[in-house]
């Protein structure tokens, strides 16, 4: 378990732990919020306190305080390190388990609260602008990157969705720009990179950087032949084997699709199958959507 000496939670009302603990889901961080369900006899406790633990161990708020406190950090730290952590209620007595000399117990609702998965989509263009919101209307958080000002205009997201883009982070700015990038902070293992820029040599240089960069999914629009020179090219530069094979190129299950937001569906079921842990068929497999022959507009 981490060394938790160093963990002194801020004093925080239970609305404030809530906030830090969103402000943490929407870094992409992992967080536990303890909640003060019910206590009896004498305890520091009071119900409705709650304390919020993010995966880098910063703590806001308060459950009573003193070793009932620290506790319930070791609780919540031991949730955090589970690969599949469930929420339960735990009874903390304060006697002599505890050394205090309160006779009273508390039970504290230990919730593990898991970030929606990561996709960036680099390029803004027509298959771009409509599958960045289906992909946030799907539960995930969405950032779309285009170095072109008019292409990153959020009007075009409105065009494209029926919706100003809500849940999509728009940024105007080259893929591996600090801007995009400190949006990605926490486990780029559980994350997706999704490349359909307007270049072929745009599309290359954004396959590799999230190659190296060590995202979960890579993948990009593209013919199989496309999707050949985009290995060989990584091959060429010294990339292993097992990094260029984990590139789906072409991306999107085939539904015959033809046009952008049909190639979007496409996409966006392979994405839901990815999270969901389901295998594809390689891509030499299955037929080509219509318009994964070329890259976007």
């Amino acid at each position: 378990m981490a060394d938790l000496s160093h963990v002194f939670p801020r004093t925080a009302a239970p609305d404030e732990a809530l906030r830090a603990a969103l402000a943490a889901l929407d870094r992409g961080e992992r967080v536990v919020v303890a909640t003060v369900v019910a206590r009896r006899g004498s305890t520091p406790s009071t119900p409705g306190q709650k304390l919020a633990l993010t995966a880098s161990l910063a703590a806001v708020g308060t459950v009573g305080g003193g070793a009932v406190e620290r506790a319930v950090i070791a609780s919540m730290a031991e949730a955090l390190e589970a690969t599949a952590p469930s929420p339960r209620v735990e009874t903390f007595r304060l006697g002599p388990s505890l050394g205090m000399c309160c006779g009273g117990q508390v039970e504290i609702l230990v919730e593990p609260l898991t970030p929606p998965a990561a996709v960036f989509v680099v390029g803004a263009g027509h298959i771009g602008t409509h599958l960045a919101p289906l992909l946030a209307s799907l539960g995930f958080r969405v950032t779309l990157s285009d170095a072109r000002e008019a292409a990153a205009d959020p009007a075009r997201l409105l065009i494209a969705a029926g919706t100003p883009g809500a849940g999509v982070r728009l940024v105007h700015a080259d893929h591996d720009d600090p801007e995009v990038t400190e949006g990605f902070a926490g486990d780029r293992a559980g994350a997706a990179v999704l490349v359909m820029t307007h270049d072929h040599a745009l599309d290359q240089d954004a396959i590799e950087w999230a190659v190296r960069a060590g995202f979960g999914f890579v993948g990009g629009v593209g013919s199989r032949a496309k999707a050949a020179k985009t290995r060989d090219r990584l091959a060429a530069k010294g990339f292993p084997a097992r990094d260029a094979d984990r590139v789906r190129m072409p991306l999107g299950v085939d539904i015959g699709a033809r046009t952008p937001p049909e190639i979007a569906v496409s996409i966006a079921a392979e994405i839901v199958a990815w999270r969901a842990g389901a295998a594809r068929p390689e891509a030499g497999a299955r037929p080509v959507n219509a318009a994964a022959a070329g890259g976007d507009e």
